[in-house]
């Protein structure tokens, strides 16, 4: 197998304090796997560059500064001023653990795929809201792992935030396209369809610190389940009964309370018997009750929020067969 040249793409959008903490990370690394660092300026007001020429003579740092366009494109511009042939693409909210890149460069030497990702995690510095919010986005319980819960996936959907990437199936399937979120799936099935493979790396974690309050969490989760039906409307091979649950959670719950109207209590029973577990694993994860009790809460929203979302994208796009572009506009650049 040839050598791999590493390239991490970083887009940036006002986040210089971020881009300092993560390229502070890199400086941790233990191992001498040579990489480079290319940071993209997505048009932002709060520069991040001179962050960039501090560490410019510790690390192989490129900047560049681009009008705005969307993370997507942001991703594509930086991988074609890339020197490496395999692109690690992050978000400027993540923070690498030392081993990160020795544990991707093993799996890929042994287990060679164009495209994988990788777990994210909450670091102890994280705020409590970050962590019961990182249970809820990454727990078994709630996603059923699809965001990296098991040993090793293949087909794995990877998320752009930890996400790996050859350059010769950047060329062939052109990056990202102009939705947001949803671009990173997207370009995943777009892959399996031009016959490369993806996979999971589950060792390959990074510290997610997702820059967000309740309101925030809300909206982003709800774009998620916005963008789903438009995914299987471009990728009907995609469709799974999976992306209902959300949807089919939050009217079973809604009616489970109008039913103790009416003295009917085993529904509501069940809800509060899942509840209970996920508070137990949030508990036992965190080992802060305060964590756990904002779990629920992070589970009530993510399951609300997505399911709104889908449903409403589902009546737009799937019934009424409306064009995405124009009846969610905000979800495209």
């Amino acid at each position: 197998m040839k050598v791999i040249r590493f390239s991490f793409i970083i887009p940036v959008y006002n986040r210089p304090d971020e881009i300092k903490e993560l390229l502070e990370s890199f400086l941790n690394f233990d191992d001498a796997i040579p990489f480079e660092i290319v940071i993209v300026e997505d048009g932002s007001t709060e520069s991040s560059e001179n962050v960039v020429k501090h560490y410019s003579d510790q690390l192989d740092i490129s900047y560049y500064f681009k009008s705005n366009s969307g993370p997507g494109d942001s991703r594509n511009f930086g991988m074609k001023k890339a020197k490496g042939n395999y692109y690690i693409i992050l978000d400027s909210d993540v923070i690498m653990p030392s081993n990160y890149l020795n544990e991707v460069n093993t799996f890929l030497r042994a287990n060679y795929y164009d495209c994988f990702g990788g777990p994210d995690a909450a670091h102890d510095s994280f705020s409590n809201v970050q962590k019961a919010i990182n249970f809820a986005m990454t727990s078994f319980i709630t996603t059923g792992g699809i965001r990296g819960g098991e040993h090793q996936v293949e087909d794995f959907q990877p998320r752009s935030f930890n996400m790996g990437l050859s350059k010769n199936a950047f060329l062939a399937s052109e990056g990202f396209g102009k939705i947001h979120p949803g671009e990173d799936p997207d370009l995943s099935l777009r892959l399996h369809k031009l016959g490369f493979k993806t996979t999971l790396i589950k060792d390959a974690f990074v510290y997610h610190k997702r820059r967000i309050s309740w309101s925030k969490f809300y909206k982003q989760v709800n774009k998620f389940g916005m963008v789903r039906p438009i995914l299987n409307q471009w990728h009907p091979n995609s469709k799974s009964v999976v992306y209902w649950f959300p949807s089919l959670f939050s009217l079973g719950f809604v009616f489970s309370l109008l039913l103790l109207l009416i003295n009917i209590y085993i529904p509501f029973y069940l809800f509060g018997l899942y509840f209970v577990i996920a508070f137990l694993l949030a508990l036992m994860t965190n080992k802060n009750i305060i964590i756990a009790v904002q779990s629920i809460l992070a589970i009530l929203i993510q399951f609300f929020g997505y399911g709104i979302g889908f449903l409403k994208s589902t009546f737009y796009v799937a019934i009424l067969k409306r064009n995405p572009k124009d009846v969610f506009p905000k979800l495209f650049f």
